[in-house]
């Protein structure tokens, strides 16, 4: 299993923040890896949301069906699974003050069968997408919400 762990602080409200995060569809502004990210069904967001994201890797696509597994006020978790890797993305929020938001992103990757074999030859590269998706979050959050 690959684990990787970044925080960042954002300069909005934890609850814009959550609004925005908990629709998965956002990836696209915020994921270096996201191609494209489309939400199934319609609604309001809610646990058991589902979303179509297909990432590119290493030169490869790969499409994985996610599905918002927990939804509180300071706590997103989302589920993303195909037939080679079970993807969890943890998010937890605290307030620092009424305008600033602290975020503990985790990305968890557990690879199936034989793709297990290529772990230790990609932890360093999943921490550089994790460098990126951090740096590029709070810039796409501000975006967002001017």
């Amino acid at each position: 299993m690959i684990d990787v762990e970044r925080t960042m602080v954002v300069a909005a409200p934890l609850d814009d923040v959550v609004a925005y995060l908990e629709d998965f569809a956002h990836t696209v502004e915020w994921d270096p890896g996201t191609v494209r990210c489309v939400r199934l069904g319609d609604g309001p967001v809610a646990v058991g949301s589902t979303w179509r994201n297909t990432s590119r890797f290493r030169g490869r696509e790969t499409e994985l069906l996610y599905r918002l597994a927990t939804r509180r006020r300071a706590r997103l978790v989302f589920v993303g699974e195909n037939g080679t890797v079970t993807a969890t993305d943890d998010m937890v929020f605290d307030t620092l003050s009424e305008s600033v938001t602290r975020l503990t992103y985790r990305a968890s990757l557990r690879f199936k069968g034989l793709a297990r074999l290529a772990e230790p030859f990609l932890r360093a590269e999943f921490g550089r997408l994790a460098d990126a998706t951090a740096a590029r979050l709070p810039a796409a959050l501000a975006a967002h919400l001017s």
